[in-house]
């Protein structure tokens, strides 16, 4: 039998499979009879090979490949970043159509488990053959709560913790730490543990015991700025501050994602892929994938402008030209517009990534 687990939320997705390995029986056993691919790397008949092997000592054999069909789907571009759904390379095609071949000769003692980072097309061959023959193949899609959806997903989590938490709290835990899973379940893991059962957790709480996420925020505001949302990220700005920020602390976060996103901008054109880029950058893939999506909202020519303000800004706050919450407000006022900050803040682009480094350098030598 085979599974698709495919989708954004890698948080459920990871705990749906450690659920479904706990359900094959002993843990020692099935570790022994486990084996998992990197779908960069595996060929048809590794996999092949895997799934056909008779389990050892136990009843079923388990076999997971990490994104496989996404790696397939990817190869249409020659590299370049893809959605998972595209229609794959003639040679990519020809894999799928013998995998699709061979997944209903597979023995009745493996379960195989695609796990997917992104959304795979309804109309994949192997999702339809899972939807022919449901007997045979089960596709489960991971979407991220949003909105409404993660508020109700941080109460339910406060549940299956043995708790309970109010909406305002979990509406406020979800505006302070954003819609990193595995973030917010470590936090109301904390939450739960620290009421102890003896009422539900209330916006109190969140206050005493939730920092604010500086990271999941200066994510969230970029975000906003991307899709010119000023107000919202003049609030999120606004939370860093009031939660003990010094305005050139958050300029100098600020400073160091328009330097990522310029990198990730770099990158990307130059037709790298996720893992490659993670890797240039020094970051987990999950934080390479947001990056990516968030450059998607500026050319090159506004982040390297947007970098050429924020050297200003430092500059002048630290001159005492400006004050630095009027400093924040004007720079989050004018970025709201991103089709604008050319024309606002232009002056001749950067020819390379070692000419903005240096202006790295020297937004580092003037916060010493």
């Amino acid at each position: 039998m085979f599974y698709v687990f495919h989708g954004e939320d890698e948080f459920s997705q990871r705990e749906q499979l450690a659920a479904f390995k706990a359900r094959l029986g002993d843990p020692a056993l099935v570790a022994l009879n486990t084996s998992v691919f990197d779908g960069r790397t595996v060929t048809l008949g590794e996999l092949r090979h895997a799934c056909d092997s008779i389990p050892f000592l136990a009843d079923v054999r388990l076999v997971i490949v990490e994104g496989w069909l996404t790696h397939l789907a990817s190869r249409r571009g020659g590299g370049q970043d893809q959605e998972a759904g595209d229609e794959p390379a003639p040679s990519s095609r020809k894999i799928v159509e013998e995998l699709v071949t061979y997944l209903p000769q597979m023995p009745d003692t493996t379960r195989l488990v695609f796990v997917e980072p992104k959304r795979i097309r309804e109309n994949h061959p192997v999702l339809l053959l899972a939807k022919s023959d449901p007997k045979r193949g089960i596709v489960k899609a991971f979407d991220p709560p949003r909105g409404d959806a993660l508020i109700d997903w941080i109460i339910a989590r406060a549940r299956k913790h043995g708790g309970a938490m109010s909406f305002p709290a979990a509406q406020l835990l979800a505006e302070s730490v954003g819609e990193d899973l595995r973030l917010l379940d470590g936090e109301i893991r904390k939450l739960v543990t620290y009421v102890g059962g003896s009422r539900p957790v209330g916006e109190a709480d969140v206050k005493l015991l939730t920092p604010y996420a500086g990271e999941a925020n200066i994510f969230q505001m970029v975000d906003a700025l991307g899709q010119r949302q000023g107000e919202v990220a003049a609030r999120l700005m606004h939370r860093l501050l009031d939660g003990g920020k010094h305005p050139l602390e958050l300029l100098s976060m600020i400073a160091r994602q328009f330097r990522l996103l310029i990198q990730t901008k770099e990158l990307v054109e130059q037709g790298r892929r996720p893992p490659d880029i993670a890797k240039e950058l020094g970051v987990q893939p999950f934080v390479a994938d947001k990056l990516m999506r968030q450059a998607r909202n500026f050319s090159l020519e506004q982040l390297e402008a947007i970098y050429r303000r924020l050297l200003e800004i430092d500059v002048a706050i630290k001159t005492g030209e400006m004050e630095g919450v009027l400093a924040l407000d004007l720079l989050v006022a004018g970025l709201a517009f991103p089709a604008n900050v050319p024309q606002q803040f232009h002056t001749g682009r950067l020819s390379s990534f070692s000419t903005w480094s240096r202006m790295r350098s020297g937004l580092s030598a003037s916060s010493k």
